[in-house]
């Protein structure tokens, strides 16, 4: 019959007799017609209905349809089938096109037929989502060329009827709401350049349900099928619906994809978005009716973009005409919208702080409105990142390690460098010295000076959680110092101090001979009130010329970290004295011999060999040997039992710094005025107090009698703040006894010193109370006691200097004033009698807390936080207790170098000049251009690699497992042992003698 009928249509015959012989086509479904027949005659009546050349050739197709649809229901049924009808409403019909009216009419016909059918409930069902998908893709057509009010009121009005239409469809059926969603999704992400979809989309969003949202965007971030460009585009025009006045809830939408994305760590998409569509969100500000809601996307879309100041600086011209309107066009709304619109403006310029050129007339614009205090400016800007954004909608997988809640940056331990990472760490967090490295003008160099410069900006400004200092690394490594073999801090540490200040002395000798060149490291640049106004204005700290009286010509080491001494000795039978000047960058604290110990060792000649002193224990409680499954890390490593006297402090260590020290027998002194051996004093006095104190606490001792090495794992009670005696300068001394002797001990061996015996001891204090009267009495050098608070302290875990690990506890004082711990008068006067009587014998003394102090230290969550402990790329809150604890708790973990603040005192100072000269800078300088390059460009790198990695774990999710560490430690490796290469290296042996610290 199709044949019949197809020859039919295509024949010349006339209308007539077509219609004759097509009756007698309809009169033949009634008999028995085969399926295959019958699928045929439905494809080519259907074929006639949708694609006739003229009315009649419809006209046939209807009516054979109809009439085989009728007599053969099952086989019109399997034709008519719910993929067919699908097919025609998103496909079409061959080059019908899919919203032709033509299908909605034989679609319509064909469901009359099948009305009593089961089978018509499934095609209702596909042709409600459909329709309604065609609605919402009707929406989208829906543009406005109008310019006139009214013209555009009743375009508002048009479209806002049939989203309300929508609206109860949805109310009505709820399982028609997700497809609608996927049809808008599909119409905003269609990359066709010749389709632009209508904003009026945007009037369908505030019939959402918030609720969805979570489902909604997980579904769209983690969806393999969505193609980046496709979700750009569909970003771009979701941003582009804050022009549609009606629309609620677009910002909440719009800020909950870009959060989906970041958690999925797709930042390739936020950066190319942020940069689009940046400008046009701004635009939006001026609209009192969308302002609102696109300052929130503003917002979200600035303060996440931290890596780079590129999208901030799109909007910084315009940012001062708006600030200008708001002000005057009177609008209730606009002063509320004012404050958080320029506390905005605020957090961004600290961020990218550095160009006063594009600041400055902002700064001036706003300077009369509230600022936020910058406690709250780094809360907003720690949480906004893209990396720190909460991945609930990602598996585990895909979640990425981002920085702790401390919001500081870790180091990657490179192989046993934690000796390095604990040493970075302090320093850094040494807020006066880690501000003048920042602010200092290095642009081009290839110095020491300039490489920590770029690691203290990383180590600020990354947005690594850690960051891996492998060129500071290679360019601070002492010559001696094996790569991938533990190491001693301590010398580390005395080690880059020297070279960095060599190297600024060497940089002055050269520039000095070429007059028309400004030094490359000009550490007396920076005045106080100018740094502060920098950070106010936003502007880079520049170079001020210094006149000769306030450039004293010392470096920024010596400057920061250098104090003097001068060792006197004084001979016993002519009493002639000789002393010598010395500078020092921290003190090394000898261990008092225990007052058991009889059989001490003399002190020796110069000339001689020096014996190390077997030091003993002094303080309670008790470390139990080694196990034996451990005996080959300990192979010739002894330490020490301690006992049951009371625990040492560092007061004491400091006093038996100090302390004189008799020279006799075998250690006499050769006094040049008698001409002869003597039995003499030495005696250690500081003169000039650094702004850091360094105390090294000598834990590590050479046995060159045993040949073994000996750690003092004596616990020391480290307080708050300690008081140092600081004498006046002794010029005067020094001209009045012109004889200079020099010695070849260090600082570290003048603190190896032996007690004198019971009545020595008794006659020499008589005589010093005597000689001090009378210096005192005669106009004498005064001594001044000095307060100091605790800054840092790094700790070694284990029993060897070549073994174990080091990590480092830090008092985060956010660059302020010590006022917690300040040893004002007021803590003087609550201090014990005792501690009165030696700080008048000018004894090194700890200064107790006030009560309310005390009573709060521990309690308080500010100072639960105001603590940090740095363990290599871990960086987490502690608190001082622990720092207390530590040792108590974990026997082998000791307190090994110190560093105390110098605080401001209430009278005249004896580093007031230091002061006055601008040593604290008050505020964090802004980053120069070369540091900010580099920052951005390794903060984009950083970005890429945690998208990559986040795409691969996606797509290898389902085939492969998960394996990590389960502590993130960078020291899960043997005891003796320190980072990723494991003990090379690092054992219990002494293979490389430089490296011990007597």
């Amino acid at each position: 019959m199709d044949k019949i009928l197809e020859g039919l249509v295509s024949s010349d015959h006339s209308v007539p007799v077509k219609r004759a012989i097509v009756k007698k086509v309809v009169e033949a479904a009634e008999k028995e017609v085969t399926e295959e027949q019958c699928q045929a005659l439905f494809s080519l009546t259907t074929r006639l209905i949708l694609l006739g050349e003229d009315a009649f050739q419809k006209q046939i197709g209807s009516q054979v349809l109809e009439a085989y649809a009728r007599f053969h229901r099952q086989e019109f049924e399997h034709f008519f089938s719910k993929d067919f009808v699908l097919g025609l409403l998103q496909q079409g019909y061959e080059q019908l096109d899919h919203r032709d009216p033509t299908i909605i009419e034989y679609i319509h016909s064909c469901l009359r037929l099948l009305i009593s059918c089961p089978s018509v409930l499934d095609i209702f069902s596909v042709i409600q989502v459909e329709v309604l998908r065609m609605l919402v893709r009707t929406i989208s057509y829906f543009h406005c060329y109008a310019n006139q009010e009214h013209e555009l009121r009743e375009y508002v009005g048009q479209v806002t009827k049939v989203s309300t239409l929508l609206q109860n469809i949805w109310k009505t059926d709820r399982a028609t709401l997700l497809p609608s969603l996927q049809e808008v999704f599909a119409i905003i992400s269609s990359t066709d350049p010749s389709f632009d979809p209508s904003t009026a989309l945007a009037c369908l969003v505030q019939h959402i349900p918030i609720q969805m949202i979570t489902v909604l965007i997980k579904s769209l971030t983690t969806d393999p099928n969505v193609k980046d460009a496709s979700m750009t585009k569909a970003l771009c025009r979701m941003i582009d619906w804050l022009s549609w006045p009606l629309a609620q809830h677009v910002d909440i939408w719009v800020i909950a994809l870009l959060k989906g994305l970041a958690a999925v760590q797709k930042f390739t998409i936020l950066i190319d978005v942020t940069l689009l569509k940046i400008e046009l969100v701004f635009a939006r500000l001026w609209f009192p009716i969308v302002r609102q809601g696109a300052l929130a996307v503003l917002s979200h879309m600035l303060l996440s973009f931290q890596h780079s100041p590129e999208a901030f600086h799109l909007v910084v011209p315009n940012v001062v005409q708006l600030v200008q309107s708001l002000k005057t066009n009177g609008l209730p709304t606009s002063k509320v919208f004012l404050l958080q619109f320029t506390e905005l403006i605020h957090c961004m310029m600290y961020q990218f702080s550095g160009f006063p050129d594009l600041y400055d007339q902002i700064i001036e614009a706003i300077k009369d409105l509230p600022k936020p205090a910058e406690d709250k400016i780094k809360f907003v800007l720690n949480q906004s990142a893209w990396t720190s954004q909460s991945n609930s909608f990602a598996s585990g997988l895909l979640k990425q390690a981002g920085k702790s809640e401390t919001g500081k940056t870790g180091l990657i331990n490179l192989g046993n460098t934690c000796y390095m990472n604990s040493i970075i760490q302090i320093l850094f967090m040494a807020t006066d010295f880690r501000r003048h490295v920042l602010s200092l003008q290095l642009n081009g160099s290839n110095t020491l000076m300039k490489k920590l410069q770029l690691l203290f900006a990383f180590l600020a400004h990354t947005q690594r959680a850690a960051y891996a200092p492998k060129n500071f690394l290679e360019a601070s490594r002492p010559p001696w110092f094996n790569a991938g073999s533990q190491q001693d801090c301590s010398e580390y540490l005395r080690f880059l101090l020297d070279r960095l200040h060599e190297e600024e002395k060497t940089i002055r000798v050269l520039e000095s001979a070429k007059p028309n060149f400004g030094p490359s490291i000009d550490v007396d640049n920076k005045d106080p009130k100018a740094s502060t106004s920098s950070r106010e204005h936003g502007e880079s700290c520049s170079n001020v010329a210094e006149t000769e009286s306030t450039n004293d010509g010392r470096t920024l080491i010596e400057k920061m970290f250098g104090g003097k001494s001068i060792t006197g000795i004084r001979c016993m039978q002519c009493n002639c004295i000789s002393e010598k000047e010395e500078p020092f960058t921290d003190l090394s604290l000898a261990f008092c011999p225990s007052a058991s110990t009889q059989d001490s060792p003399k002190p020796q000649r110069p000339s001689e060999e020096p014996k190390v002193l077997c030091q003993g224990s002094v303080n309670g409680g008790s470390e139990a040997p080694e196990p034996s499954s451990a005996s080959s890390l300990t192979k010739g490593v002894h330490y020490e039992q301690v006992t049951t006297e009371p625990p040492l402090s560092v007061p004491d260590l400091v006093n038996y710094f100090l302390a004189p020290e008799i020279l006799d027998e075998d250690n006499a002194y050769f006094c040049e005025k008698c001409l002869s051996l003597q039995r003499a004093e030495r005696t250690m006095k500081v003169v000039t107090a650094p702004e850091y104190l360094i105390l090294t606490l000598l834990r590590f001792s050479y046995d060159a009698k045993c040949h073994v090495r000996r750690k003092i794992l004596d616990n020391v009670t480290i307080p708050q703040v300690l008081r140092l005696p600081v004498h006046a300068s002794a010029s005067s001394a020094q001209q009045s006894s012109p004889l200079q002797v020099e010695y070849p001990e260090s600082s570290e061996n003048l603190a190896k010193k032996l007690k004198p015996s019971q009545q020595d001891e008794e006659d020499e204090a008589k005589a010093r109370m005597e000689r001090n009267e009378e210096t005192i009495g005669s106009g004498g050098n005064p001594v001044q006691s000095v307060p100091y608070a605790l800054v840092s302290v790094v700790m070694h875990s284990g029993i060897s200097s070549e073994s174990g690990h080091y990590y480092s506890y830090v008092h985060d004082t956010n660059g302020a004033d010590e006022t917690q711990y300040q040893a004002g008068p007021s803590s003087v006067k609550d201090a014990s009698e005792s501690e009165e009587a030696a700080s008048n014998l000018n004894l090194c003394t700890a200064v107790p807390a006030p009560a309310k102090q005390d009573a709060s230290l521990h309690n308080s969550g500010e100072e639960a936080k105001s603590w940090l402990l740095f363990n290599d790329s871990r960086v987490t809150f502690t608190s001082f207790r622990s720092v207390q604890n530590i040792t108590n708790r974990f026997p082998k973990d000791t307190a090994y170098v110190l560093m105390y603040r110098k605080q401001e005192l209430a009278g005249p100072s004896l580093n007031e000049g230091q002061q006055a000269n601008g040593m604290r800078l008050s505020a964090e300088p802004p980053l120069q251009k070369e540091l900010l390059d580099a920052i951005i460009k390794d903060n984009k790198l950083y970005l890429q690699e945690q998208e990559l990695s986040a795409r691969t774990q996606a797509f290898q999710a389902s085939s492969s497992s998960c394996s990590f560490r389960p502590n993130g430690s960078d020291d899960n490796n043997p005891p003796g042992s320190c980072g990723p290469s494991g003990g090379g290296g690092g054992g219990g042996g002494f293979n490389t003698v430089s490296r011990l610290v007597f």
